[in-house]
């Protein structure tokens, strides 16, 4: 049972009692009247066998406030569209799967990168942007809420509650981060977060002393959950990360174009687990490894936007002060893991560490070897300014795909 304590700029909303589903689906359905909502679900064609997608889509064929869902599909063939477009017909609410390594959308990539206005890397991030550009052109929704299409404990709970702050009308927010425990199996999970971002935030503090952003990014209890929601008027300003940078990415831009108070975080769910990526202690351009440089990357370069001059000398110092912060935090959930009666690697999170803080300086070197590095994809309000059919031919893609290879 979560506890009401109220930590850092942003508010927090608990899950202080087990609310039925039904009674908070009902008001959603009222306040849908008002507020329409899209869901956006990035995927890969892999995740269609896996073990988590089908009973997602099972439990969202039960959600009658949505009107609708945009499937940004990665890495298919033409033959694994079909079979997509096939999986997802099932879905009551009006939905659009996005092929985005057909020959449409592709040819509209193209066009994007004559103008340099193309995500500049591909992944996530860029899935996430197009499925933004498609529900723009639409105009369907005035909320919107993302989240991951490998969620092994999924309910549809998680939804319910992860919409509720931003289509409440009673409320102020534009934007709400859903947050969790992650632990399944009787294991602590979430790494990256918990070994690498918040001892890093602290480390940082450390170094460079207070600085408000800082605070803000460490007032989110799981900074790096990929689900999120927000009001339709967020999206044309957006501009986000294609790498793994992208939650953090999100975070900084709501720090820059709104106050604190019209953020929020709420509990989504008691558990949570999905799959989980390798360690790759032997390459930095695949796993945990590429992702703690990536959001480092992006927490540097956001500091520098405040201001903060960095140096190789100021990076070693926050390897080194990470370092010490880091191993405490090992003992720490050593600690927690115990009381619960659960298990803890020491081993595996002290090598962790070990390898965070390596490339936390990785991320520093390059930062100053690249100044230059615009890593962010172009806001939807810009691509309106330079290319204004591009969303209308967005949709007539997506609209002429799903004709041509529905079965």
């Amino acid at each position: 049972m979560a506890d009401f304590h109220q930590n850092g700029v942003i508010n927090t909303l608990h899950q202080l009692v087990d609310r039925p589903i039904d009674e908070i689906e009902a008001e959603l359905l009222t306040f849908s009247k008002q507020r329409p909502m899209s869901l956006i679900l990035p995927c890969l064609y892999s995740e269609l066998s896996g073990p988590a997608l089908s009973d997602i889509i099972d439990q969202l064929c039960k959600v009658q406030y949505i009107s609708e869902i945009v499937i940004g599909l990665d890495r298919a063939n033409e033959d694994q569209y079909r079979e997509a477009l096939q999986f997802f017909s099932r879905l009551p609410q009006t939905h659009y799967v996005l092929w985005n390594d057909g020959p449409r959308l592709q040819a509209l990539s193209e066009m994007l990168h004559t103008s340099h206005l193309a995500p500049e890397e591909l992944g996530k991030g860029c899935n996430v942007w197009y499925c933004i550009g498609y529900i723009l052109a639409s105009g369907q929704a005035q909320a919107v809420a993302l989240h991951d299409c490998d969620i092994l404990t999924y309910d549809r709970n998680l939804l319910a509650r992860l919409f509720y702050p931003v289509c409440n009308p009673n409320f102020k927010y534009m934007f709400c981060k859903g947050y969790y425990a992650r632990t399944a199996g009787g294991r602590i999970n979430g790494r990256v977060s918990r070994l690498l971002v918040t001892p890093l935030l602290r480390a940082l503090k450390k170094v460079l002393g207070p600085i408000e952003y800082l605070d803000y990014l460490d007032s989110f209890r799981y900074p790096l959950a990929g689900e999120f929601s927000m009001r339709l008027d967020v999206l044309n300003d957006l501009r986000i990360p294609s790498d793994w940078g992208l939650e953090i990415g999100v975070l900084s831009e709501m720090h820059r174009n709104y106050s604190t108070n019209r953020i929020c975080q709420v509990d989504i769910a008691d558990d949570y687990d999905h799959k989980h990526q390798d360690l790759s202690a032997d390459n930095d351009q695949g796993g945990l490894s590429k992702m703690s440089i990536d959001i480092s990357k992006a927490i540097f370069r956001k500091l520098a936007t405040h201001g903060v001059v960095f140096s190789h000398e100021t990076f070693r110092s926050i390897k080194a002060s990470y370092f010490r912060i880091g191993l405490d935090f090992v003992e720490s959930y050593y600690h927690d893991a115990l009381i619960n009666g659960m298990s803890l690697d020491i081993h595996g999170e002290e090598q962790a560490v070990e390898l965070f803080a390596e490339n936390i300086f990785k991320a520093g070197n390059f930062f100053l070897e690249n100044p230059m590095e615009t890593p962010f994809i172009p806001s939807w309000n810009r691509i309106d300014s330079a290319l204004p059919e591009i969303k209308h031919q967005l949709i007539d893609a997506v609209k002429a795909d799903t004709q041509e290879y529905s079965v």
